[in-house]
């Protein structure tokens, strides 16, 4: 097998495992390692979503597999983040996204502490959140189609540190991402097309091994793990992107 195959493979296996038990960084993850490469950003984009296609649609069959999924959740996120992802990828054939990070990033220290707050507090109060779930699809799906990451730490983010449950946060908005995946890929096949094919399959192989594993994780892990975790991923990754676009 070429071994560039098998480097891209390692990349979608841990991004997937990552992002299939905490709700997000599979497409931070591998669009950064894209980015790295060289790869322009609309491309990198469009080659990472091609691949959460099938990384999507095999974590959130593992999830519901699980009983992870919140079909209430699920519904209301579906329609809003697939029609961001179309806008967000348009939109990203046009003009670069470099320019959103900064924001994005401030967004996700702040929830990122209130998750970590949340986690640290003895008592651990869940409630079911109901509003404003179709109004966060939409941003979630504009974004990560914009910065080819950023759906799971933007919704998911948001929906833990309002308090809903995050295993079933959790897989809900992975199997949501499936629809902003696929919305987002046929976006960009027809705008600029899609190449680095090498990649893309690298990154399904990776992904689809580990997308039954990470949602058992999923599963299995306390909703206070859960939290821990999700709050200090997010905000690592927020400060790195801050730092990125500082240095």
């Amino acid at each position: 097998m070429d071994q560039n195959i098998i480097v891209f493979i390692c990349v979608g296996f841990v991004a997937q495992v990552i992002d299939g038990a905490l709700g997000m960084a599979y497409g931070v993850s591998a669009t950064t390692f894209l980015l790295t490469l060289g790869v322009p950003p609309a491309a990198a984009s469009a080659s990472v979503h091609a691949a959460e296609v099938f990384t999507t649609g095999v974590s959130g069959l593992s999830h519901i597999g699980f009983g992870n999924v919140d079909k209430y959740l699920l519904k209301k996120l579906l329609v809003p983040g697939v029609i961001g992802a179309v806008l967000g990828a348009y939109i990203l054939t046009v003009v670069p996204g470099d320019a959103i990070k900064p924001l994005v990033a401030v967004y996700m220290i702040v929830m990122g502490l209130l998750i970590l707050r949340k986690a640290l507090k003895r008592d651990i109060v869940e409630r079911r959140v109901t509003t404003k779930i179709i109004r966060l699809g939409f941003i979630g799906g504009l974004l990560d189609a914009m910065g080819g990451g950023g759906w799971g730490p933007i919704v998911s983010s948001t929906l833990i540190a309002r308090g809903n449950n995050p295993r079933f946060t959790i897989g809900s908005v992975n199997m949501a991402e499936f629809f902003v995946a696929v919305a987002a890929s046929a976006t960009f096949l027809l705008s600029i097309g899609l190449g680095h094919w090498k990649m893309i399959l690298g990154l399904i192989i990776g992904g689809v091994f580990a997308a039954p594993f990470a949602a058992y994780i999923c599963k299995k892990l306390p909703s206070r793990v859960l939290l821990m975790l999700v709050g200090g991923l997010i905000t690592l990754l927020a400060i790195r992107i801050v730092y990125q676009t500082l240095f």
